[in-house]
């Protein structure tokens, strides 16, 4: 059966506010307020909120990347490039000069079971499924996205995606190589340059999203990234 669109009771432009206004306070209470506990649970009640306004908005589950019916393309299309990253994971492991990008200052080195909750909890809860839900489903699908790539609203998902990471990119030279690789690079331009980054990365988990008609995709490769990276550079820092 074919799935349409649920009848608009929201405005598309005020789906879009309010989904930025609902995002900046994420973003905020998530970096600023809430204690780590509520983190995970912050990304899943904003997600919920979000796709709730997509939906008063009129959007269908497939509009947003959602629909159940391409999960296993979705998951395909993810898998795929998960096995690249973990390719690229493997070269930096066994290339010394390349082993500093896991020394990052943010990881610490929480004990086994405070790893845990970071990898299998926090990061895909808290992260990925708010990230992947705003910046891939529900914002280019209001920007006019659709079940089709189109420019104008990858780019302006990916920008907002960009702007998400302000307060995150206040924190980088706490990484030992992104701090040698600065120099004195001021902070700011330091965090505007990760802001674009971003974006560049948020087209390209667009991408993804679009290849496999799903979130899921971009949300597998986004979790291999952070939790592995993470697990990684823990492992790292643990061996000296």
């Amino acid at each position: 059966m074919r799935e349409t669109s649920t009848a608009p009771r929201l405005p598309g432009r005020a789906a879009v506010v309010g989904s930025v206004a609902v995002l900046a306070a994420a973003t905020t209470l998530a970096n600023r307020v809430l204690p780590g506990w509520a983190y995970p649970v912050c990304g899943v009640v904003t997600s919920a909120v979000l796709i709730g306004l997509a939906r008063a908005a009129g959007l269908a589950a497939a509009e947003m990347g959602l629909s159940a019916r391409h999960w296993r393309r979705s998951a395909r299309t993810g898998g795929i490039v998960c096995l690249v990253v973990a390719t690229g994971f493997a070269v930096a492991l066994a290339v010394p000069g390349l082993r500093t990008l896991f020394q990052d200052g943010r990881v610490g080195q929480p004990a086994p079971g405070d790893l845990l909750w970071l990898a299998l909890v926090r990061i895909p809860l808290g992260t990925v499924l708010v990230e992947e839900i705003a910046f891939r489903g529900v914002l280019p699908a209001l920007l006019g996205g659709g079940q089709r790539w189109r420019w104008r609203p990858v780019l302006g998902a990916s920008a907002l995606f960009g702007l998400w990471h302000l307060l995150p990119s206040l924190a980088l030279r706490r990484n030992a190589a992104v701090d040698a690789a600065a120099g004195g690079i001021p902070l700011p331009v330091l965090s505007v340059a990760a802001m674009v980054a971003a974006g560049a990365a948020g087209v390209a988990l667009c991408a993804l999203r679009y290849a496999g008609r799903g979130v899921l995709a971009p949300a597998l490769v986004h979790l291999v990234l952070n939790s592995g990276g993470l697990v990684l550079a823990w492992a790292v820092q643990r061996s000296g």
